[in-house]
């Protein structure tokens, strides 16, 4: 029996995770949702499957397997709960929310119906970053370097900072939550930001440029560092410092280097393809070792960014990230 997937949202990033779908094996895409009916038919006319402007609706009339949530920051206003409620796996794009309430909520919620859930963190999938890991079971790190240097996402809520939670949040949430997965916990974080560069923009109120330190609980420190500023020649990526260890994390490159040699290795294969596959695996036998985000983890990054978004407002004071 093919895995029966619905989808409520249906803009760009939900078009990455449908192209993945559409090229596995057992795998239908049974049901699409999105309140603008203009992208649901180009969706449709894709990707097939029932069309729905109202999640309840769809969620009321389809047997579903499992539903990817791939709403906008600001969007989130009760879906994960109709889900949840109905006990169909859950699959949510980063970040889950604006409001750490509400995401405490959200996680109490699938982890009292012990529903299998997961957070579309996709550097976590990098295969490059699996050779990190390993090598880090037996390094230290002891400096981290982020940077998110690029231009405005077509999105045309993203320059909302009300509604996209501003770049830390909404973007450089990714370095975060590397910076996590490979490091350990952020337990302290001051930002600052730098307003003035992007002045030809209606409607643009985030921050042009912003850094801000990181203190992690293993003692290591790190700066991450974003503007939105760049049209062309950006850069993103991590970059892990110890003892003779320099390690570089890019898209799309792995560059390690040690006391006696530099190493390159070029991803093998999509992070997000791999994060999907393992996500269908998942709902297929009911078992979520294969997953790396869960829902309550991904709080913890949200706490992080939310905490920087608040220091940057306050000159920089110094903030402990909420649970």
């Amino acid at each position: 029996m093919p895995v029966r997937v619905g989808f409520i949202g249906t803009g760009l990033v939900a078009q990455l995770h449908l192209a993945n779908l559409a090229r596995m094996e057992d795998v239908e895409i049974a049901a699409l949702c999105d309140i603008s009916p203009e992208a649901l038919a180009r969706t449709q006319r894709l990707y097939g499957g029932r069309t729905y402007t109202d999640h309840r609706e769809m969620l009321e009339r389809e047997r579903l397997d499992c539903v990817y949530l791939c709403l906008p920051p600001f969007a989130h206003t009760g879906q994960e709960f109709a889900v949840i409620e109905r006990g169909i796996p859950l699959f949510i794009e980063k970040p889950v929310a604006l409001d750490l309430a509400y995401g405490r909520r959200v996680a109490r919620a699938i982890e009292e119906r012990g529903l299998l859930a997961t957070v579309g963190y996709h550097w976590r999938y990098y295969d490059t970053v699996d050779r990190v890991r390993a090598l880090l079971e037996a390094r230290t790190v002891g400096l981290v370097l982020g940077t998110w240097l690029g231009g405005i996402w077509r999105a045309p809520w993203w320059i909302d900072k009300a509604k996209s939670g501003g770049q830390i949040v909404e973007q450089a949430t990714h370095l975060f939550d590397l910076a996590r997965y490979l490091v350990g916990e952020i337990v302290a974080v001051s930002g600052l930001g730098y307003r003035g560069l992007v002045t030809d923009v209606p409607g643009y109120t985030l921050d042009d440029a912003t850094t801000v330190n990181l203190r992690f609980a293993s003692g290591a420190i790190g700066t991450i560092s974003a503007t939105s500023a760049l049209g062309r020649g950006g850069r993103v990526g991590l970059h892990l410092i110890g003892r003779h260890l320099s390690i570089e994390i890019t898209p799309t490159l792995l560059r390690i280097g040690d006391a006696e040699k530099v190493v390159e290795y070029a991803p093998q294969t999509p992070p997000m393809e791999r994060e999907d596959a393992a996500w269908i695996q998942a709902v297929r036998t009911g078992d979520p070792r294969g997953l790396r985000s869960t829902y309550r983890d991904a709080l913890r990054t949200l706490a992080a960014t939310l905490a920087a978004t608040r220091s940057l407002e306050q000159n920089g004071a110094w903030l402990t990230p909420e649970e």
